[in-house]
């Protein structure tokens, strides 16, 4: 076993992609709740090769269009997404408030798919 390095790890395979759903609320389920129902989700991404650039308008020649939206299956398109092969890097799919709403849409369409996840939680709370 090798002793620990006091170091930050390299981030030079990692591609960042920071994402949101947007939704609606106009699927009553019963007479005092109502389904969110996704029907956006935008996302925006970079590598170390584009990390500094503000523009992102601009592709990245490493990795590609950093700005993408999906309106027609939003999960399921998001999911397709970064599930599609890249020799290069790890992908880290980091959401603005994942722990409490963002990742239940994900985690129900695994289930749906019959992915087994496997979750960190805090309490009841996606960690």
């Amino acid at each position: 076993m090798q002793p620990l390095k006091n170091e930050v790890p390299s981030a030079d395979n990692v591609l960042f992609v920071f994402y949101d759903f947007e939704t609606t609320q106009d699927t009553k389920i019963s007479e005092t709740a109502k389904l969110y129902v996704p029907i956006l989700v935008c996302l925006q991404q970079f590598c170390t090769a584009c990390e500094m650039q503000d523009d992102y308008e601009q592709d990245c020649e490493r990795c590609g269009k950093r700005q993408h939206s999906f309106f027609e299956d939003p999960v399921g398109d998001l999911l397709s997404y970064l599930c599609e092969p890249r020799r290069w890097c790890k992908v880290f799919a980091i959401a603005h408030n994942a722990k409490a709403f963002d990742a239940q849409f994900i985690l129900n369409r695994a289930i749906l798919l019959k992915w087994t996840p496997e979750l960190i939680l805090n309490g009841l709370k996606i960690v």
